[in-house]
């Protein structure tokens, strides 16, 4: 219901619904072919403008990379980039690194780098004052929000930030003030689990004091 006084119900099953789909939105990194449906893609970034804003900015902006040149210049990137996080590590753990599929872009139908605005006037600045970095962290909830409303739809997100994010601003011919918050790989999952890739593989395991509640 939009624009009345009464709010809907959400009960015990929606409830658990809803903690099924936080569990199994993760990270997909090998995708299926298959085109979305005709508007699917328009829908998404709707449901992601739902998300909330500092000072009802909505600063984020969304571009579907489909061009064949553009997408393999952010190939490119992500190579050089991927190339210099390998000379990062050692050992071991510089190993299994090599083995770890970090990008989607060979199969996933859809590339979609999500920007944010800084130049935009919208909200005046308000909530700004002091974390000038809520305009980002406004993006974020609205990939967030763009990746639950995939998940419920079957379909996968994979988040590729080994890139220069200057490089794709300037590969796309967006505005200078926007900067690059994501590049998000789309489409429907090759394989699906509800664990994290990287814990799957041994990477990292779960953070125990992700989940302590702190008190002061």
């Amino acid at each position: 219901m939009t624009g009345g006084t009464s709010s809907p119900e959400f009960d015990a099953a929606f409830r658990e619904r809803l903690e099924d789909l936080l569990r199994w939105r993760r990270d997909v990194r090998e995708f299926r072919t298959d085109a979305l449906p005709e508007g699917m893609l328009e829908r998404l970034v709707d449901l992601a403008s739902l998300a909330p804003s500092v000072g009802y900015s909505q600063p984020w902006r969304f571009v579907s990379v489909v061009h064949p040149a553009r997408r393999s210049a952010v190939r490119s990137s992500f190579e050089e980039a991927n190339r210099k996080a390998l000379s990062g590590y050692e050992g071991e753990r510089k190993k299994l690194y090599a083995t770890l599929k970090l990008a989607g872009l060979d199969k996933a139908p859809v590339q979609l780098a999500v920007f944010t605005d800084h130049g935009s006037e919208r909200g005046h600045g308000l909530g700004r004052q002091t974390m000038p970095e809520m305009l980002d962290y406004s993006t974020v909830t609205a990939i967030h929000t763009f990746w639950l409303a995939a998940r419920a739809e079957g379909i996968g997100v994979g988040w590729l930030s080994i890139l220069d994010p200057e490089e794709i601003r300037d590969e796309l011919e967006v505005p200078v003030d926007w900067s690059l918050t994501a590049y998000l790989c789309v489409g429907y999952p090759a394989q699906e689990d509800d664990r994290p890739k990287l814990e799957q593989l041994g990477w990292e395991e779960e953070a125990p004091e992700s989940r302590r509640l702190l008190k002061r």
